[in-house]
């Protein structure tokens, strides 16, 4: 699916105190019952259960690796995944229904939805749960994705959960602003008719050619399901640990909706890593250097990043005698 949001090199030596471990890494595969959906999981080489993150990627048609044929090849989940292996983190990272190789699981994007999306998330994380090799399970979703985790954490058994660049407004809010700068005024003013038919449930039949990849018929469902949501309530409502991480060069998600979440959870722990952007590497806030960094794998992922999601996450309680199936 092709919408507007677009939406690590490994981090230096002695962020982490211990030594790197050894990595192990495979193919994996959920039957949903209603197709195959395939990802890749990675885990340090360790006979003692460890902690497992469940990696939840944006929208449009990003990939496991946190790459989108429209916006480029960037692998920011995929190295994400690497650190947290390396610092004896598993990780599972999946392409979502109807992408990549998942995409025979979606094929009519009219079926999609975020409630789909939700069902999908919380199988991974009760497939995660029953593995006796893995102690507790982390949601981290990255922009969308974080939507997508505060769904689905309770029925995925979640203990803990990390949001990244997630937006606390209604996606329709979001993308009204983030379309205010981008379109001329005639365009502008019919993006504003779509997005207030979509919000009250009811699709478009014409829409302008220019809009078509962001509003075409095919994708209405979907939108119309995610303009329900609300982000700050399901977020809010969580009664598991919870990291909210938000870059101050972010270019599609503000401070400011970090802020709302932390504000409907003051219990979460909130940081703004200065002069991160939405691909969670440091770029200044110029135009061609933000695109840029959408499509430049190598540039190293922000260290304050990767420091704070490790000293959350090897803080958490031990739960596995609470966990499904121990």
């Amino acid at each position: 699916m092709l919408r507007l949001f677009l939406l690590f090199l490994p981090l230096l030596a002695g962020l982490a105190q211990a030594a790197p471990q050894s990595v192990l890494q495979r193919p994996v595969e959920l039957d949903t019952g209603n197709g195959i959906l395939r990802g890749t999981l990675l885990r340090p080489k360790t006979d003692q259960p460890v902690p497992v993150a469940l990696i939840i990627a944006g929208s449009g048609p990003t990939d496991r690796d946190g790459n989108n044929p429209i916006g480029g090849r960037n692998d920011s989940l995929k190295k994400l995944a690497q650190l947290l292996a390396r610092n004896g983190i598993a990780s599972l990272r999946y392409d979502k229904r109807g992408i990549a190789a998942s995409r025979d699981a979606g094929t009519d994007e009219r079926q999609l939805s975020i409630e789909l999306y939700t069902r999908d998330a919380a199988a991974w994380g009760q497939s995660l749960k029953r593995d006796p090799r893995f102690s507790q399970l982390i949601l981290i979703g990255h922009s969308e994705g974080a939507l997508i985790a505060s769904l689905a954490a309770d029925a995925a058994g979640a203990d803990a959960l990390i949001s990244i660049s997630g937006s606390a407004r209604p996606i329709d809010q979001l993308l009204r602003d983030q379309l205010q700068s981008r379109l001329p005024p005639r365009l502008l003013t019919q993006s504003e008719a779509v997005l207030t038919s979509l919000r009250a449930g009811q699709q478009v039949a014409n829409v302008p050619q220019a809009l078509e990849a962001l509003f075409r018929p095919s994708v209405q469902p979907y939108l119309i399901s995610l303009f329900r949501q609300d982000p700050a309530q399901a977020f809010g409502r969580l009664r598991i640990p919870a990291l909210i991480l938000q870059g101050s060069s972010d270019i599609q998600v503000s401070v400011s909706d970090a802020e709302q979440l932390k504000a409907v959870r003051p219990d979460a722990e909130l940081v703004i890593v200065e002069g991160m952007n939405h691909m969670l590497r440091i770029v200044p806030m110029d135009v061609e250097q933000q695109l840029a960094s959408y499509r430049n794998p190598q540039l190293p992922l922000a260290q304050e990043l990767g420091k704070h999601i490790l000293a959350f996450i090897k803080g958490l309680p031990d739960s596995r005698n609470a966990g499904i199936g121990r």
